[in-house]
């Protein structure tokens, strides 16, 4: 694999990484409001198991978080050793001119 494709496989992977983080907010806040409407109807059911889904989603966005945090600053670095921005300038070049 080629530097640049190599670059453009890490950058979809921290895309998705970051479309998995704003999953998992959004589910601790569909939880969350589920835990608030249950204030009124206090299901013992959902009053057990919601404060344990809900922490289990949480450690899950934590760690997504680090792990998009690292392979972010990890795609950045490659990029910038491996100078990606002129490879994908000579890339157009060689497209242009094909």
């Amino acid at each position: 694999m080629n530097t640049l494709k190599k670059f453009e496989l890490m950058e979809k992977i921290v895309r998705e990484l970051e479309d998995l983080q704003n999953s998992q907010q959004a589910l601790i806040q569909k939880i969350a409001k589920i835990e608030v409407d249950n204030i009124e109807l206090s299901d013992k059911r959902l009053e057990n198991d919601l404060p344990d889904i809900h922490q289990n989603l949480a450690d899950n966005l934590d760690t997504i978080s680090g792990i998009l945090d690292y392979f972010a600053d990890k795609t950045q670095n490659f990029g910038d050793k491996n100078n990606v921005d002129a490879l994908k300038e000579q890339e157009a070049i060689n497209n242009a001119t094909s």
